[in-house]
């Protein structure tokens, strides 16, 4: 592996720029975030440098894009609106806790909203979600176990009804 060469790297920085920025743009749709994408792509191609210094551009477009992938899910499940779902006082009891759970489930990260869909509703066991997902079954554990200390405190009755926690028990 060729040494990192930081001249080569600013030299880089310097050139492709713009280019960069004008795809950054072109994948977020705003000149602050295309700023902040390109900034986060090149921190993460640095410890790479030294292995991609000859032809840098390929590797930094496919950080770029799954960076932006990666923004875009996470901004994505943030912005997710609830505003469809019925109002809870007109609502059946029953109708009522689904929709209180299906709010907090879109309050959760991706991986763990698909961790816990998969395991609770979907009925799978820890080795066909972690295979599903393409993660460590030990992932899969911690998500869960997280998933659902953020789902007790977003829906407190989850932890006083003891039917409901084994509902969401693995």
């Amino acid at each position: 592996m060729p040494e990192p060469d930081g001249h080569l790297f600013d030299e880089f920085v310097t050139t492709r720029r713009p280019a960069l920025l004008r795809t950054a743009y072109l994948l977020t749709g705003h000149a602050e975030d295309a700023e902040d994408l390109v900034q986060t792509t090149l921190i993460k191609v640095v410890p790479k440098w030294g292995k991609i210094q000859d032809n840098p551009e390929p590797y930094v477009r496919k950080v770029l894009a799954r960076e932006a992938t990666t923004r875009w899910r996470t901004r994505r499940w943030r912005e997710t609106s609830v505003e469809h779902l019925p109002d809870r006082e007109a609502a059946e009891p029953s109708l009522t806790w689904s929709i209180t759970v299906r709010e907090a489930l879109l309050r959760l990260p991706p991986r763990q909203r698909a961790v816990i869909v998969l395991r609770f509703y979907d009925d799978l066991t820890e080795r066909e979600t972690a295979a599903t997902l393409g993660i460590a079954i030990g992932t899969v554990k911690s998500q869960t176990s997280d998933a659902l200390a953020r789902l007790r405190t977003l829906i407190p009755d989850l932890a006083a009804s003891d039917a409901s926690v084994a509902g969401l028990r693995g």
